[in-house]
């Protein structure tokens, strides 16, 4: 029986055909992706476009109006400023701004508190119902309190939003910090890595996943808090300044644009941090994959 073997120009070509196919599926795979995602809340709008304008209702505008009204409003400034108006500048970035420092304050205080109580048991044994405690405290309520304390303006709508979002990171860090790898910190101690090694190498990448994990539950409830900081008396800028004034005036194109601008931002940030944690995370990713692989 005579084996019939195929010509190796002829394997080399198929193999490369193969290669250039699998990218152009992965794209493929991908745009469907993105088109499925999208598909439920494009068909949402556009139910709401066909119900709302027929029925004239003033509560209850269509999305095209909303759109438009979030253009004049904010996006229909010059190109020199970024296309932002001014009512734009003196509302949506110091409310960003709001936001960004307070869940920078509590990262960096969840992270560091977060990693020492976790490499601590005893420490974290006492001090948990304290923290379980804070944690579970309505943030509203504690908003009389930093008026007290504070007064009212940006220090202490930037006070509330860091002590409100605090707690998600750094009890998700001590718990990372405290489910290392008992195997790994024993290698270090064999070959004699220093305290600021381990803490380096070992603890805080093993703690990561765990960091974002809290990080991503801060983000949702910094938007949230900084809307809510920006609806007390005495707030002078802010979306939602603009959306209490806007109310006031029964201005409702203007209540559903700040709306939908903030879940528009929500759904950015989220995005971005999701990017990040994609980059910051790859080994973590690939090691877990490895791992799973015969």
């Amino acid at each position: 029986m005579t084996a019939v073997v195929a010509p190796a120009g002829r394997g080399r070509w198929q193999g490369a055909a193969a290669a250039a196919a699998r990218p152009v599926r992965g794209g493929a795979g991908a745009l469907l992706a993105v088109a499925h995602r999208w598909l439920i809340l494009a068909v949402l709008v556009l139910v709401w476009e066909a119900g709302t304008r027929p029925a004239r209702n003033v509560f209850f505008p269509p999305p095209s109006t909303i759109v438009v009204r979030m253009y004049h409003l904010w996006f229909s400034g010059p190109a020199r400023h970024g296309f932002l108006t001014a009512a734009a500048i003196g509302n949506i970035l110091p409310s960003l701004a709001r936001m960004a420092v307070g869940l920078g304050v509590a990262t960096v205080a969840g992270v560091l508190l977060g990693l020492a109580l976790g490499r601590s048991r005893r420490v974290f044994a006492y001090l948990d119902p304290l923290l379980q405690f804070l944690r579970v405290i309505p943030p509203p309520t504690l908003v009389p309190v930093f008026i007290v304390l504070l007064h009212l303006g940006t220090p202490m709508q930037v006070t509330s939003i860091a002590f409100s979002v605090v707690w998600p990171i750094l009890l998700n860090t001590a718990d990372g910090a405290r489910s290392i790898d008992l195997v790994q910190l024993d290698t270090a101690r064999v070959f004699r890595l220093s305290a600021a090694t381990r803490l380096r190498k070992i603890i805080i990448p093993a703690a990561m996943p765990k960091v974002f994990a809290g990080l991503r539950l801060s983000l949702t409830l910094s938007l949230i808090l900084m809307v809510f900081s920006e609806l007390l008396p005495g707030t002078a800028n802010g979306i939602g300044f603009e959306l209490t004034d806007a109310q006031s005036r029964s201005d409702l194109r203007t209540v559903w644009a700040a709306i939908v601008l903030l879940g528009i931002l929500g759904y950015l940030l989220n995005a971005l941090l999701l990017l990040a944690e994609r980059r910051v995370l790859a080994w973590h990713r690939a090691a877990r994959d490895g791992e799973g692989q015969p």
